[in-house]
């Protein structure tokens, strides 16, 4: 009947025929409805061949398809309904099914090769059907395991859960590869969609929640302590376990997002240098104030105490390591992204031309080899975070990590994270001349009138002796070579790295010559001296009146300090010089030797000295 009215379509009741005909398959179907649901329960295969054969000669086999896509598919779903009221957790539950899955996929895959043609499709529709058929689905299950899950354990959860889909897809991969040949390509990607489907919208959010995760593992690594040693060594032990969290972060971006998640990585990672950089400055901060190294005693008695710059040191080399591995971590991020994701740059990409992208992309899925391997659920979902991804990837490619500036942000905040140790270790050592140089606008006896002073003015000034405070400091700055050792030659790389990257208060003055730059001690010790001396000619201009007597005193402390960088191998700064000069010189000499120096320099000392210029 159906090949006789092929040769009657231009007869005027042909569409009358063709309903009539149409009414009688359907009745012909609804009669075998029973026995083709009957034979494919039972997989009996005389009686589908037979079905086959009949279906075919009606032109009807989708819908004998379809009646094999319910058999099974209802079958397959009641198993999964059964385990969801189980009291397995998801991802046994997940695992279950997928075996039952799996083992659908190979008995199927052997039965149906005898009964329909393309059999390799037919099973991957049934996949994709019962897949999109399971109640509740597996988007709805992830949904309320994630909801019901606490902060800390969200991600870790979800990547438990994709763990059991990953192997299922493995297996797929492993069942389906060896045949691509013989399979439709497009159904195997909508199968591929179906198996990851559900993790989309997580895989979107991936970097939010790998933040949240990463902030929330720093908070458990307390650098803050009550006693500043036990905060030194905090801050030594956190940056193996900054290093590891961040590590973590990365297996994780390739298991849950096969690289794809790089930009949401990058984000995440960027966040936890921040906050661990945030700490770690706060807790330096605490150093100072249990080291009181903000307030100067406001007394005569001066302690030589050397521990808080030896913590200083082992946090300087801290800072030193974070460096490092910073470096370190940074290449091997780049490595790990190319050689990860780096398959969804296309050779053609160029960041001038998205055009091009898109084209070379669509180009590449045509010749698609491995649709499980190319998935991507990225490009379609956020075409931004694609296109940054691709210059990323570009970038990496090209230039390399460090051009490609994959953790710039976190390498300057470690830098600044060094000079602030850096400004710890110098204060610590500071602190102990500040304290004695601050005293000596406040000495009662610059105005002290020497009633021999007329018969001595013009004796020699070696007959007076440098004062307590000055030689405090001159003793204090002496010893500095000795604390300064483990800057001569550092046997810590850490250390080394870090005083090289570090900068100090007090540079050489312009034109100076600075070979000290070559050695950290010498760096170090021109440095707290020049800082002497600017603040000890800072503290003399307040000085309010110099007697005669008391401009030789003056003098001689200033001799004193000069012969004392004079031994460290050290000038004195050209101020300090001046000062020294004017102080010495003659009231009735005064005004000529002033010519060749700064007015206001000269101005204030004259009116210490009480001299008319």
């Amino acid at each position: 009947m159906q090949v006789s009215l092929t040769m009657l379509v231009d007869t005027p009741d042909y569409s009358e025929k063709c309903v009539y005909l149409e009414a009688l398959k359907n009745r012909l179907e609804a009669m075998c409805s029973p026995q083709i649901v009957a034979a494919f329960n039972s997989q009996s295969t005389e009686q589908a061949k037979m079905f086959v054969k009949v279906f075919s000669e009606i032109d009807r086999m989708p819908q004998l398809l379809a009646y094999y896509y319910k058999c099974h598919k209802v079958q397959l779903v009641s198993v999964w309904q059964e385990l969801c009221q189980s009291e397995m957790s998801l991802d046994r539950q997940l695992t279950e099914f997928y075996d039952t899955l799996l083992g659908a996929w190979h008995t199927q895959l052997q039965w149906v090769s005898q009964i329909f043609k393309k059999p390799h499709e037919v099973v991957t529709v049934l996949l994709i059907q019962t897949l999109a058929a399971m109640v509740p689905s597996i988007a709805v299950c992830l949904n309320t395991a994630m909801d019901r899950t606490s902060p800390e354990y969200k991600l870790s959860t979800l990547l438990e859960l994709f763990q059991a889909t990953g192997h299922f897809a493995k297996a797929l991969e492993a069942a389906i590869m060896p045949h691509i040949g013989e399979h439709n390509n497009v159904k195997v990607m909508e199968l591929v969609e179906a198996v990851y489907g559900a993790y989309k919208p997580f895989q979107l959010q991936y970097g939010n929640l790998e933040e949240a995760h990463l902030l929330i593992q720093l908070s458990s690594i307390p650098l803050e302590h009550g006693e500043a040693l036990d905060c030194v060594q905090e801050l030594s032990h956190s940056v193996s376990r900054l290093f590891s969290l961040a590590s973590g972060a990365v297996e994780r971006c390739i298991k849950l997002t096969d690289g794809l998640g790089v930009c949401g990585l990058l984000q995440a990672l960027q966040a936890l240098f921040k906050k661990y950089v945030s700490d770690f400055t706060n807790t330096l901060q605490s150093i100072r104030k249990k080291y009181k190294l903000d307030s100067v005693p406001d007394n005569f008695l001066f302690l030589e105490d050397w521990t808080a710059f030896q913590h200083s040191i082992r946090i300087i080399a801290a800072c030193g390591e974070l460096l490092r591995q910073c470096g370190d971590f940074e290449q091997q991020l780049a490595s790990r992204i190319l050689s990860t994701a780096g398959k969804h740059l296309s050779e053609s990409y160029s960041p001038c031309s998205l055009t091009g992208m898109q084209e070379a992309t669509t180009t590449e899925r045509k010749s698609c080899k491995n649709p499980w391997q190319e998935y991507n659920y990225l490009q379609k979902a956020d075409p931004g975070e694609y296109a940054s991804l691709m210059e990323t990837l570009y970038m990496l490619k090209e230039k390399g990590a460090v051009s490609a500036n994959l953790l710039a942000a976190a390498r300057s905040d470690l830098a600044r994270q060094n000079q602030v140790a850096h400004q710890l270790a110098f204060d610590s050592v500071f602190l102990r001349i500040k304290q004695q140089l601050l005293l000596v606008p406040k000495m009662e006896s610059w105005g002290y009138e020497d009633n021999s002073e007329t018969l001595t003015e013009d004796l020699p000034t070696f007959s007076l002796t440098p004062l307590e405070y000055i030689s405090n400091i001159g003793q204090y700055l002496m010893s500095l070579p000795l604390h300064l050792e483990p800057f001569v030659t550092p046997e810590d790389s850490a250390l080394e790295l870090a005083l090289h990257a570090g900068k100090l208060p007090y540079p050489p003055e312009q034109g100076e010559e600075t070979p000290e730059l070559d050695n950290m001690a010498d760096y170090w010790l021109g440095s707290l001296a020049r800082a002497t001396m600017q603040t000890y000619c800072d503290v003399i201009l307040q000085i309010p009146v110099l007697t005669p007597h008391s401009s030789k005193q003056l003098a001689t402390d200033i001799d004193y300090l000069i012969n004392v960088m004079d031994a460290l191998g050290l000038q004195p700064t050209r101020t300090l010089q001046m000062i020294v000069t004017l102080i010495k010189t003659k009231p009735e000499d005064f005004r000529q030797a002033a010519k060749t120096l700064p007015r206001k320099l000269s101005s204030s000392i004259a009116a210490m000295r009480n001299i008319e210029y």
